[in-house]
């Protein structure tokens, strides 16, 4: 093979497996000060996105599914970001599950990995809530903004749990699959076109991801106090019941399980079955 045929050509599925096998050491052996660092960063990415999200779907016309398309295009950003510029995603480190069935890394390490990143992916989100308070980005378009923000905050807490979970499994799968494709990438271009769909698929069908969540949700609590934002978005007080730190938590518990089973074992468990296991097996004969 020609070296501009080893540049153009993605890696292979076996060689991504490898690859994410080797890489989910790396990350769980990182020293927790860069991993929080980067943990931040992340979740501060991911807002980004759900801003870019939230002013999209202001106002939106009456195509429902090419609003969506677009809303879930725009969304895409705050995985770019992970992506490209670095960043630890709690979601798509999931796959370190893979590193673990391997017996590459203990089960202490990945739950290490995981607690440390979620609590990063955490404060970056609730900073950017503070700042998008202060900057007094909820009030563009005269309070439209803050009222998209209101209703799409509601529209998580009103779900049931069920339907928060499943809507997270749907959801992790996606993006881990997202991770996968960018794995096998060799381009930043071929990263960007491998999150962008998956990541615009899963915002467009209303799947749930934790980690927007902790930014979402708060945000639409934060929209709550103002009650011109409340005024524009035209709903009465029993509408906005479930809108709070409780309502919060019941969607957060079971979309954050969710996303773990979606991505730990709709995904990582069934490309480590299918392309580390026997070979793992053979090695230990």
């Amino acid at each position: 093979m020609s070296e501009f045929s080893k540049f153009a050509d993605a890696f292979t599925p076996a060689e991504v497996a490898q690859k994410v096998k080797t890489l989910g050491v790396a990350k769980a052996n990182m020293s927790l000060f860069p991993l929080l660092i980067l943990s931040m960063m992340a979740g501060a990415f991911i807002a980004f996105g759900a801003m870019y999200y939230t002013l999209v779907m202001t106002d939106p016309s009456a195509a429902y599914g090419a609003s969506k398309l677009l809303g879930g295009i725009a969304f895409s950003l705050g995985f770019i970001l992970v992506v490209i510029a670095g960043g630890e995603l709690f979601t798509g480190n999931n796959l370190i599950v893979m590193a673990w069935a391997n017996k590459r890394i203990t089960l202490l390490c990945l739950l290490k990995n995981w607690g440390f990143v979620y609590l990063g992916n955490a404060i970056g989100a609730l900073v950017m809530v503070y700042l998008v308070f202060v900057s007094g980005f909820l009030e563009g378009h005269h309070h439209a903004i803050g009222a998209t923000a209101l209703k799409l905050g509601l529209a998580k807490v009103d779900l049931t749990t069920t339907e928060a979970f499943v809507r997270g499994v749907f959801c992790n799968a996606l993006v881990c699959l997202a991770s996968w494709m960018v794995y096998a990438s060799r381009t930043v271009m071929d990263k960007v076109i491998a999150v962008v769909f998956p990541i615009s698929a899963f915002v467009a069908m209303g799947f749930e991801h934790c980690i927007a969540n902790i930014f979402m949700i708060p945000v639409a609590l934060v929209a709550l106090l103002n009650p011109e934002t409340v005024a524009a978005t035209g709903l009465g007080v029993d509408a906005l019941q479930n809108l709070t730190i409780s309502g919060f938590l019941s969607n957060l518990i079971p979309v954050t399980l969710g996303n773990i089973f979606g991505g730990t074992i709709m995904v990582g468990m069934s490309l480590y079955v299918i392309y580390l296991y026997d070979h793992n097996a053979k090695t230990h004969k």
